[in-house]
């Protein structure tokens, strides 16, 4: 029987570059927040392990955010080199710094800017008793990634805002016409059913008040059909008997998360659709169901009508975000499914004229990034 030998995995070179690569992920997280106080705080302890220097810090162009290490009464030396910086400035060695501290290990800085979007936000400043070439060029190279770490920082503010512009447009959306006919239909019950328009109130209450909540990119599906419930309950008080609705939920899809606001304007068009075809029906009514199944590690969302249906064409131009097609938000949640979850899961609509329409959404149970 042959016994197994403890071996060490990898070469030593192998093990310095785990080491590099593990400091690097620990000062991520907090360079992801943006280039402030408390992120220099968590980011630039590691960055000085990274470097092997006495002494490291993270400033903006008007002075130092954080300082890690020895040296700390440089701090005011180090505010008046950085007020040189301008825009393209390369790697600065400060000068010798006279120190009265003869312990102190702190006699050069090393001043890297730090870059995003063409523009120096700050620097990375390292302290050593000699500004050596390697000592630069692993400072310029430290300085680069902190950059792309601010870089995506700003990246995801953006995407952040524009998720966020999104929404606050899809809001401005919603029909003025069905709020006024809801509260139109709400008081025509005032003197015939009174407890049914104070319930109808109630839900155009919540409704309104889930709609225009200002937290969360996310909410789970069981409070987005909630709100549809309430926004067909109206409808159906304004329209009655013309108007039938089938849901069919699998409650084990209830807890999974979805974009706020990305149901209910499937819902909307679905009712506006529906509605215009019962005219021309025999029993004069227009028909909508909703589905949400279990699909293993998806969720399988169909919201469908019996409608007049749409030629194609026009439902790729308002999937592309075309403002002149009659639709509400098509477009604008169809980005967001992608901007959530990626490319593989924005809306499929099947559709033609006269034939109804199905608006179909997957989404996975689960997906990195995305909490409620």
């Amino acid at each position: 029987m042959r016994r197994w030998r403890r071996t060490h995995l990898g070469t030593e070179a192998d093990r310095a570059t785990f080491r590099t690569l593990h400091t690097a992920s620990l000062a991520a997280p907090a360079l992801r927040e943006g280039l402030t106080e408390a992120s220099a705080e968590r980011s630039v302890r590691h960055l000085r392990t990274l470097l092997g220097t006495p002494a490291a810090a993270l400033t903006d162009t008007s002075g130092v955010l954080a300082w890690e290490g020895l040296g700390h009464h440089h701090v005011a030396e180090t505010t008046q080199v950085i007020a040189d910086l301008s825009d393209g400035a390369p790697t600065r060695i400060a000068a010798t710094i006279e120190c009265s501290d003869p312990r102190c290990p702190v006699r050069q800085l090393v001043i890297s800017p730090l870059v995003v979007e063409e523009v120096i936000v700050g620097a990375l400043v390292v302290g050593a008793p000699n500004a050596t070439g390697s000592l630069v060029r692993a400072a310029n190279e430290v300085a680069a990634w902190v950059s792309g770490q601010l870089e995506l920082a700003r990246l995801d503010d953006s995407r952040t805002a524009l998720m966020e512009a999104e929404v606050r447009a899809l809001r401005a959306q919603i029909s003025p016409h069905f709020i006024y006919n809801s509260l139109g239909a709400i008081a025509s019950f005032v003197r015939t059913d009174p407890d049914r328009a104070r319930e109808l109130l109630l839900e155009f209450a919540d409704f309104t008040r889930y709609s225009f909540r200002s937290h969360g990119d996310y909410t789970t599906l069981a409070e987005e059909l909630r709100s549809v419930e309430r926004y067909l309950l109206l409808e159906q008080a304004r329209f009655g008997d013309r108007l039938k609705v089938t849901l069919r939920i699998a409650p084990e899809v209830l807890p999974v998360a979805v974009p706020f606001l990305c149901i209910q304007p499937l819902v909307e068009n679905a009712v506006r659709h529906g509605l215009e075809a019962s005219a021309d029906k025999a029993d004069g009514v227009g028909r909508l169901s909703i589905t949400a199944r279990d699909l293993d590690q998806e969720c399988l969302i169909e919201v469908e009508d019996d409608g007049t249906g749409e030629d194609p064409e026009r439902v790729r131009r308002a999937l592309a975000g075309d403002a002149s097609m009659d639709s509400v938000g098509l477009g604008n949640v169809d980005a967001r499914l992608r901007n959530a979850f990626g490319d593989d899961y924005g809306l499929v609509v099947e559709t033609a004229p006269g034939a109804g329409t199905k608006v179909i959404v997957r989404v996975p149970k689960f997906a990195p990034g995305v909490q409620l």
